[in-house]
């Protein structure tokens, strides 16, 4: 199971986000799925579809690769790396033609082959700071 829960979450990475196939969230997502997010929740394959397009539009060199994954019992953790350059408006910021670089961990829960609920904990000050919206820290 531990394996298969792995598969499952990391099509949404690889082919997902990273390939933009939405056709790929009627296969991963139960019709009743939830994402909760620092942007909102997303509800079933359509509300993954929706935020992945908004994601791929302004990001289309979107890139993530999965650092890491552990699974236990229905539950998966998946620490990722997203790259990319941004290019349309995304959460009311202009495009800045910025490329980011930015890691998070999201939990999926799996039953009967499809992720049912997840947590997801994205770097989101670290994406502002990068876009310019949030200014960076200070040295030392």
């Amino acid at each position: 199971m531990s394996k298969q829960s792995k598969m499952i979450t990391r099509r949404l990475f690889e082919e997902m986000e990273s390939q933009g196939n939405l056709d790929v969230a009627d296969d991963i997502f139960a019709s009743d799925f939830v994402n909760h997010t620092p942007f909102g929740e997303m509800h079933g394959p359509e509300g993954a579809k929706q935020f992945v397009s908004k994601l791929r539009t302004a990001f289309p060199d979107l890139q993530v690769t999965v650092e890491d994954q552990i699974a236990e019992g229905d539950k998966v953790a998946t620490h990722w790396t997203a790259r990319g350059t941004h290019k349309a408006k995304f959460q009311n910021i202009p495009p800045t033609g910025k490329q980011i670089e930015i890691r998070g961990i999201v939990i999926s829960q799996i039953a009967n082959g499809k992720i049912v609920e997840q947590w997801g904990n994205p770097d989101v000050l670290g994406l502002m700071q990068q876009l310019g919206t949030v200014p960076a820290p200070e040295p030392g």
